[in-house]
């Protein structure tokens, strides 16, 4: 604008009222007035009073303003250089100086402030991590009297070894090791299969000669003596309870079979574990049913009634021909 010659509309008492200033202010006070409304104005601030076209006439007024006052310091002797008072292109970004950081275009310095901004979150992370590392370990003594004992227990360990080492080949040099069953001998440390691995078959024998027992084999275990255990306890209060039961007793009999529910809830669980580990699909295991349970405890309990029912028929039929053998046995006497 100032080389094409552009004049502004506004006049000298409008623009010191835009610039809220007062005529006799000093050119620090407009630069100030212009620096603040330019942050409330300019259209890419975050203000929520941004606006386009009062920035404008903000620009425009500064314009008149500093014209004005050069005008009036050329005119009056003994003051400072006018090229203090000459216009000069207006830097409405300065404010959005990225700290100072990079060069370019604001697009350009946008990016490379953002990158600042990285490496300066990342030194301050590494710095907040070593001072943590130091205040941590600087009033410690127990981990350094800790770290002092390892070390001391690990050069032990090392010492016991290397004398270990060192008696083992002087028993050698002698020749005490000339004697031993089987010298010569290939080692019987293979598998009659050759399509085993010999390293894979001789862990496998070394962890089955321990007691070893894979997971899954522990998991199907414990299922299995789970669900058994389940069953009896339902049995046995299922025979508590007698037949027919009373209303309490079935209050009782529901309360049971909740506490069945949740235990066969629980043990699906397990059941899941065990099929998310067990190796071969034909071992998996299916979930096991409240209902199910309930019904086959009833059977149970059912068919021990009935047993228990026919001893005590076969008892009484017993007793019965014991009574009535010694009349028939009088009757053939008599007969004789």
């Amino acid at each position: 604008r100032m080389l094409s010659g552009y004049k502004p509309k506004n006049d000298i008492k409008d623009s010191y009222k835009i610039l809220e200033l007062e005529e006799g202010c000093s050119p620090d006070d407009v630069r100030n007035s212009y620096r603040n409304l330019a942050k409330k104005y300019h259209p890419d601030s975050s203000s929520g009073m941004a606006d386009s076209k009062a920035f404008i006439k903000v620009e425009e007024a500064y314009r008149v303003v500093l014209n004005d006052l050069a005008a009036k310091q050329k005119s009056e002797p003994g003051e400072e250089e006018e090229e203090q008072f000459k216009p000069k292109s207006l830097q409405h970004r300065h404010y959005l100086s990225f700290e100072g950081v990079g060069i370019g275009t604001p697009s350009q310095r946008e990016k490379q402030y953002m990158q600042f901004r990285v490496d300066r979150a990342t030194e301050q992370v590494l710095e907040y991590r070593q001072q943590r590392l130091e205040s941590r370990y600087a009033g410690s003594d127990l981990s350094r009297a800790k770290d002092v004992r390892q070390s001391k227990k690990v050069k032990i360990t090392q010492a016991v070894e290397r004398l270990v080492e060192d008696l083992i080949q002087e028993s050698m040099a002698k020749g005490d090791f000339d004697n031993l069953s089987g010298k010569g001998k290939p080692l019987q440390k293979f598998s009659d299969s050759p399509h085993i691995d010999p390293m894979t078959h001789n862990l496998n024998r070394i962890l089955i000669d321990n007691g070893y027992q894979p997971e899954w084999i522990l998991l199907q275990k414990e299922i299995r003596e789970t669900i058994e255990r389940l069953r009896k306890s339902v049995v046995a209060s299922r025979k508590k309870l007698g037949e027919p039961m009373t209303l309490s007793e079935q209050k009782q009999w529901g309360r049971i079979c909740e506490q069945l529910a949740e235990d066969i809830r629980k043990l699906n669980k397990r059941v899941d574990d065990f099929n998310l580990v067990v190796p071969i699909l034909s071992r998996q295991m299916v979930h096991f049913s409240t209902d199910k349970e309930i019904l086959r405890a009833r059977r149970t309990y059912e068919a021990v009634v009935e047993k228990v029912s026919d001893s005590d028929t076969k008892e009484n039929e017993g007793e019965k021909g014991k009574r009535l053998g010694w009349k028939s046995s009088l009757l053939k006497w008599l007969k004789l």
